[in-house]
């Protein structure tokens, strides 16, 4: 039988999963029966059963349990616990890790101790920020010193948190006196107490083996609500069953305890019970995360009526605890201290960001890990565009990399189901980012330095139109400056170009000793492996009307000075272009949105949509100012329609490498639009789709996407992450496909469906 069975219970987790899983494989094994791993899958909206099937399959240790509904944490460690082999049972949330060595102390603690029921050890907590600081059990654990004891002879113990997962209990301990968790909040509150006051043999370990996280969100302790109430029923039936609770007569070396001992032995448990319930409840009554203003009188009221009734004789009440006004009273001067406390951290946030920088510098002299990327898009705040479909490929044919992407901490929900990711600035952020030896990003990684033997692939976010660069540096709205310019390029050893005149641009604009890569962009390869089902799914999924003519509206996301960049006045142009067109809005994130529009049917907000590919698939002509989109787009061979309003605003300020505007061949990829009207009337004459824009869009393709072919990702993977030294060739013109436009993906639909009711109809031969 393994000696320790680890039960994980996790629901929604998959951002930490992994770290606590592979925090419990990698403990050190005296031998191959120390260790079973359980890992409880509550029903997971996300990839949280998915990560868990994964570890499952490779390696022989976890087991898998998935529940058939959602139980919550307690119900799901107790159905683990029934499964359990192990000597001891040890509980681990699915967002907390396991100390290095933990389980090896743990095991030699307890054969020192000749294996007794519970064996309490000390914690650490982290906050989003990986920030760590002690837990304030060390005290009381120091304090019990070596000795085997039950809770008569150190009451003092009782004081440690409440937790699942700073202890171990032998099972035979929890099996012979039934202990289980609470279905619901605070369900470790009974198990925590239950577990030492029925166990005759209790021993400590002055060690911090667990990492607690503090959670922002995403669980019951970090939303506020009523149901905190159930905090103080958690303790009102610990009282109401403190009788049967307290350990049998006779210390932890089975002598006769004196006449009277025992009787003796009552009161300093229940102060100590008493003090720790006390300190729990108003925790929960002080946190504006956990009682709403709406909810403080009623929990006041609970939580001072359980502890009047169950105070032990000469214990006296709390200040402010007689009344609630008198509460209120202190109210004041406790909101004062934490705004001094909130000042306080925030002036040691910028210590604590030179800290972390400098633990950076000291894990840069590791070693790299051969298997590691790190990914970063869109500022960090994305996992889309050119890295994104890099990490998709790499998925596919180089299983063995581990990706996980860099993000803010506001931006976590950009990240998809089952992506592995780590908040920027936190002490995992500088570990990956010295120890990864692939850095693949459309921007920078914050803090990155260049370090031998990592490759670091700048991927770019599209093909330049504005000035970039060291070519900003004349203009009005003036980029970086040249140091910034050159030291960031100074860490790239591989740049991405989807074309020729971009290359040529990267290698000017930005001059450094990296290599440029006649890839194509990964995130265009859709545009040629995409089919008639994926362009109706894609629509579908939008919400775009079956047979409307949809018009992406994508106009540049960045600004210029005043009103030299106007945009569209969207409710005019959907009025002026009438129902038979939808207009698919990708707005700017701080342009305001008439709800409205939405609900009339004839726009549609894609703003929040986070791969611009599929928009692209989805639209039957692409409707934009200055935006990169337009060389992305004209792959795809469909009209595009560019506004022209603010250009002359844009090369003062912004330059521009393409003469858009000119009518020539290679320049202007189709028709020319000022305003609303002008759109319009575009559409409605059939010029949109006639052949002088076919005509211009054709050269246009032939100048900027030369380099797309669909295997752009493969290409990137192959000579980046594989190391192979050549490029895959590119495909010949006649070889390459274009997914089809939503109109030709309809005739396929309907010849599909004309083929199947011919094979179905009277007299056909089925089978």
């Amino acid at each position: 039988m393994p000696r320790f069975s680890v039960i994980v219970p996790a629901r929604g987790v998959q951002g930490y999963l992994r770290a606590c899983l592979d925090s419990v494989l990698e403990q050190d094994r005296q031998d191959g029966d120390l260790l079973e791993l359980i890992a409880v899958d509550d029903c997971s909206a996300d990839a949280t059963g998915a990560i868990i099937d994964e570890y499952a399959r490779r390696d022989p240790r976890p087991a898998a349990l998935h529940l058939r509904r959602p139980s919550g944490a307690g119900p799901s460690r107790n159905a683990g616990a029934a499964l359990a082999r192990g000597d001891y049972l040890l509980f681990l949330d699915g967002d907390d890790t396991l100390a290095p060595g933990a389980l090896a102390a743990v095991d030699a603690r307890l054969r020192t101790c000749g294996d007794p029921d519970v064996l309490l050890w000390d914690h650490e907590r982290t906050d989003v920020w990986e920030r760590r600081r002690p837990s304030g059990d060390g005290v009381l654990l120091r304090a019990a010193g070596d000795a085997v004891f039950d809770v008569a002879r150190q009451p003092a113990v009782l004081g440690v948190e409440p937790a699942a997962w700073n202890r171990a209990v032998r099972r035979d301990h929890w099996t012979g006196r039934g202990l289980a968790f609470a279905d619901g909040p605070y369900e470790d509150i009974p198990y925590a107490y239950e577990s030492l006051l029925t166990a005759r043999r209790v021993a400590v370990l002055d060690r911090v083996c667990v990492t607690w996280r503090e959670r922002r969100r995403g669980s019951a302790a970090t939303t506020p609500g009523p149901h905190h109430l159930v905090a103080v029923e958690r303790y009102e039936e610990l009282f109401d069953r403190l009788d049967g609770l307290l350990p049998e007569a006779g210390d932890s070396e089975g002598e006769e305890r004196a006449a009277g001992e025992e009787d003796g032995g009552r009161l300093p448990l229940l102060t100590v019970l008493h003090a720790r319930m006390t300190e729990r409840l108003l925790a929960v009554l002080d946190d504006p995360d956990r009682i709403l203003p709406a909810d403080r009188a009623a929990f006041f009221r609970a939580a001072s009526r359980c502890i009047r009734r169950h105070r032990p004789a000469g214990v006296p009440l709390p200040a402010g605890l007689r009344s609630y006004r008198a509460y209120r009273s202190l109210h004041g001067a406790r909101d004062l201290r934490r705004e001094l406390a909130r000042e306080l951290r925030d002036r040691g946030g910028a210590a604590a960001r030179t800290a972390g920088r400098r633990y950076y510098g000291l894990r840069r002299h590791a070693s790299l890990d051969p298997d590691l990327v790190l990914y970063g898009a869109g500022g960090n705040r994305a996992v889309s565009g050119n890295p994104y479909a890099v990490h998709r490929k790499a998925q596919e044919i180089a299983p063995q990399l581990r990706g996980v992407w860099a993000v803010h901490e506001d931006a976590h929900d950009a990240v998809p189901a089952g992506a592995d990711h780590v908040t920027v600035g936190s002490r995992r952020y500088w570990e990956l980012l010295a120890r990864a030896t692939y850095l693949v990003t459309d921007g920078d990684f914050p803090g990155a330095a260049r370090r031998p033997g990592q490759l670091c692939l700048q991927t770019h976010r599209g093909t330049p139109l504005a000035a970039t660069g060291l070519d900003t540096h004349r203009l009005q709205a003036a980029g970086p400056g040249p140091g910034r310019v050159l030291e960031h390029a100074d860490r790239w050893d591989f740049c991405l170009a989807a074309n020729q005149y971009a290359g040529e641009i990267w290698e000017r604009a930005h001059p450094s000793g990296y290599e440029t890569l006649a890839s194509g962009f990964p995130r265009n390869d859709r545009f040629a492996t995409a089919t008639a089902a994926d362009v109706r799914a894609v629509r579908a999924a939008l919400g775009v009307r079956p047979g409307a003519t949809a018009v992406l509206y994508a106009p540049a996301q960045h600004d210029l000075p005043g009103d030299a960049a106007p945009l569209l006045d969207v409710v005019r142009l959907a009025a002026a272009l009438g129902p038979r067109f939808q207009l698919l809005v990708r707005a700017r994130p701080h342009d305001p949105w008439p709800p409205a529009l939405q609900e009339a049917g004839t726009v549609l907000d894609v703003s929040g949509h986070p791969h611009v590919e599929d928009l692209c698939l989805a639209a039957d002509a692409l409707l934009s100012d200055f935006s990169p989109v337009l060389f992305d787009y004209a792959n795809l061979d469909r009209p595009i329609v560019v506004h022209t309003a603010g250009w002359d605003a844009f090369r003062l300020t912004r330059g521009a490498y393409v003469d858009l505007l000119s009518g020539e061949p290679g320049d202007t990829p189709g028709v020319l639009a000022r305003d609303e009207a002008a759109v319009a009337g575009a559409f409605h004459s059939g010029r949109w789709d006639g052949p002088p824009a076919a005509s211009l869009r054709a050269a246009f393709r032939e100048r900027f996407c030369r380099y797309d072919d669909g295997l752009a990702a493969e290409r990137v993977v192959r000579r980046v992450l594989l190391g192979e030294d050549d490029l895959l060739p590119q495909l010949p013109p006649g070889e390459r496909r274009t997914a089809p436009s939503p109109r030709a993906a309809e005739r396929v639909l309907a010849q599909e469906c004309g083929a199947t009711r011919t094979l179905t109809g009277p007299g056909a031969v089925v089978g």
